[in-house]
């Protein structure tokens, strides 16, 4: 699993605004020119405080390198965490993830 780091990156994502949401995550998404797909998390200071934002961006990494290999390849997503997040527990971060990828169409073809 690769990291996006670099803000010049989450802008090129962020730019491209293909977007969906629900109560606990934001995905963004945009077709790299990788044939493997980067991931990038972010969290607001309004989440908590560093000991909270720190436990959900260890979930949601987690979460998407263990489901990695069911999505299709080549995307940018960028996945925010909403306030909401705060309470979530890890099954329903997970069930929030899988919402998403649903909604954006990105699993692969079983």
């Amino acid at each position: 699993m690769v990291g996006i780091k670099k803000s010049a990156d989450f802008r090129a994502v962020y730019r491209k605004r293909d977007s969906r949401a629900n109560q606990f995550l934001v995905l963004y998404k945009k077709k790299n020119h990788f044939d493997q797909n980067r991931y990038g998390i972010s969290v607001s200071k309004k989440v908590g405080n560093s000991v909270v934002r720190h436990r959900l961006k260890r979930q949601v990494r987690e979460i998407c390198r263990l489901n990695d290999d069911g999505l299709l390849c080549g995307f940018d997503f960028i996945f925010v965490l909403r306030a909401d997040a705060k309470g979530a527990s890890y099954q329903e971060l997970e069930q929030s993830f899988f919402n998403l990828v649903r909604r954006h169409k990105l699993q692969k073809e079983q």
